[in-house]
C-alpha cells in the first residue's frame, strides 16, 4: 500500500512539475528551465544527503558503482525535463502525462521481461500485454477530437 501511495504522489508531482516547467519555458528558454530544474533539484538532494545519508553513503561510494552506465541518471533527467516540457506544450498536460505514463509502462515491462539493467527477469503474461493495449486504446479515446 505504501508503494502505491508513493507512486501516486510521484505521478501528481510529475504532473505539477511539468506544468510549472512549461510555464517557466514560455518566459525564458527550454534549456535554461531544464538547467534550473536540475540545479535546484541538486541543491535539495545535496541538503537531504547531508542530513540523512552522508555517513552511510559517502560521495566516493559513487566510484564503486558496478555498472558505470547507471550513473547517467542525471543526464537522462535533463532529457526527461526537456521531453516533458515539449510534450506538455504541444499536447497539453493531460494528454502528455497519459502518453508519458503509457510509454513508462511499456518500457518498464520490457525491462522486466528481458531482465535489462540488472532487473529480475519476469515471464511474459498475456494479461499484462492486454493491459498495455487497453492503456493505448484509452489514450486514443482520450485524445479523440470531435
Amino acid at each position: 500500500m505504501w508503494g502505491l501511495l508513493i507512486a501516486l504522489l510521484s505521478g501528481a508531482l510529475m504532473s505539477v512539475q511539468g506544468v510549472f516547467n512549461t510555464g517557466i519555458t514560455k518566459q525564458t528558454g527550454m534549456w535554461l528551465t531544464a538547467a534550473w530544474v536540475q540545479i535546484t533539484g541538486f541543491i535539495v538532494c545535496l541538503a537531504l544527503w547531508l542530513i540523512f545519508e552522508r555517513n552511510n553513503a559517502p560521495v566516493l561510494s559513487l566510484l564503486k558503482v558496478d555498472n558505470k552506465y547507471m550513473l547517467l541518471g542525471g543526464v537522462i533527467g535533463a532529457f526527461i525535463t526537456w521531453s516533458v516540457i515539449s510534450a506538455m506544450s504541444s499536447l497539453g498536460p493531460a494528454k502528455a502525462v497519459l502518453a508519458i505514463v503509457i510509454s513508462q509502462l511499456i518500457i518498464a515491462y520490457l525491462i522486466e521481461l528481458f531482465g535489462w539493467f540488472e532487473v529480475e527477469k519476469v515471464s511474459f503474461e498475456w494479461h499484462k500485454l492486454i493491459g498495455i493495449i487497453l492503456a493505448v486504446a484509452g489514450f486514443i479515446i482520450f485524445k479523440w477530437e470531435k
